[in-house]
């Protein structure tokens, strides 16, 4: 009796510590980094200030003292099935200004007329 008690909790302890999922428990997404979307993207203009574009994005994930003229905007979401989505966007600076950004996001206004022109072809 003692024996099969010894199994029982060395089962139940082998287990808990398993990826064994139960149906019906609720899972969370875990969210990490800036949450960038595509109107914040959209609302970027060249010749913003570092203020605007902080106003806009957010403070920078990464802050490099090295790369003081880029800032790095990276977000991950791990959902309740495991998988992992990863969103980057860089944005660089010249004299103080704006210059480019670049990363998983287009501005909507590229993404109309690269449509426009693969609907041509």
């Amino acid at each position: 009796m003692i024996r099969i008690t010894v199994v029982l909790l060395l089962v139940a302890a082998l287990t808990a510590c398993s990826t064994f999922r139960f149906p019906g428990v609720h899972r969370i997404s875990i969210q990490q980094g800036n949450v960038v979307t595509q109107q914040m993207v959209d609302r970027l203009k060249p010749g913003m200030t570092k203020s605007q574009v902080k106003f806009v994005l957010g403070n920078a994930v990464i802050d490099d003292p090295l790369e003081a003229d880029r800032w790095d905007y990276v977000y991950s979401i791990q959902l309740p099935n495991g998988s992992v989505i990863r969103k980057l966007l860089s944005v660089f600076f010249v004299d103080e200004r704006l210059s480019h950004f670049m990363g998983d996001f287009i501005p909507t206004d590229e993404y109309d007329a690269l449509a426009k022109t693969a609907s041509k072809d």
